[in-house]
């Protein structure tokens, strides 16, 4: 679980109970008390009124409430469309997490707003499969974890070629996407499309956050080739 993930589930539980132990919360959010601990200080350094103290118990202060989800109709639009490409265009497991987008919008809007949340006239249509669409799943793991992928690849020649990658970024095109990588073989930042990749495979070895294996430093690349096309190696 992501850090603000875990912040927001403490303070949901806060708000569910009276009381809860900071045991309870760990066993909750699957970290050590100790975490938890750490988790409080942050949340009333940035403004959570909690009441209480470690080894005893936590709630918060009575009348206290997030602030309302609110949107614009034009919000409620950019989020449903937004949602849609994504279900459309990307992996199964970001399609899932755009439609609990929209279900968890749907829970806190104001009823006027859920109705245009509901008869939102603007969809994002695919009538085939996305070649390459497959991999993105196993690149954006490897792309958060920063671990090294062996991918079997074939070149705008039709080559085919095996290469080892630092993946930094993933880019959709409209027709494809692109990965936008360090390759160990050429030594230097390289376009790879995912349509010409056969087979992924995440490594063990993880590469650190450092130069040249940032997302900036590929970047600076692009703009220096003139490269912030779909290119390739």
């Amino acid at each position: 679980m992501r850090r603000a993930d875990r912040l927001f589930q403490i303070v949901m539980a806060l708000r569910r109970r009276t009381f809860i132990t900071a045991a309870q919360l760990a066993e909750l959010c699957e970290v050590s008390e100790r975490t938890v601990y750490r988790d409080i200080r942050d949340l009333e350094r940035s403004g959570v009124p909690i009441l209480g103290e470690a080894g005893v118990g936590y709630r918060l202060r009575p009348g206290f409430d997030l602030p309302p989800l609110m949107f614009t109709e034009d919000e409620i639009e950019a989020l449903v469309l937004g949602a849609r490409m994504v279900q459309r265009f990307s992996d199964p497991e970001l399609s899932r997490a755009a439609q609990k987008v929209i279900d968890k919008a749907h829970a806190v809007v104001p009823d006027n707003v859920k109705a245009r949340l509901d008869d939102t006239r603007m969809f994002a249509m695919r009538f085939s499969p996305l070649a390459g669409s497959e991999h993105l799943g196993a690149l954006r793991n490897a792309i958060v974890d920063r671990h090294r992928v062996e991918v079997a690849y074939r070149d705008k020649h039709d080559v085919p070629t095996q290469r080892r990658l630092c993946p930094l970024g993933l880019y959709f095109w409209g027709a494809t996407w692109t990965l936008g990588a360090w390759c160990d073989l050429r030594q230097a930042h390289r376009n790879f499309r995912l349509d010409r990749i056969a087979d992924v495979t995440v490594l063990a070895d993880a590469f650190p956050d450092t130069a040249p294996y940032t997302l900036d430093d590929y970047v600076r690349t692009m703009r220096e080739r003139d490269r912030i096309t779909p290119g390739y190696p």
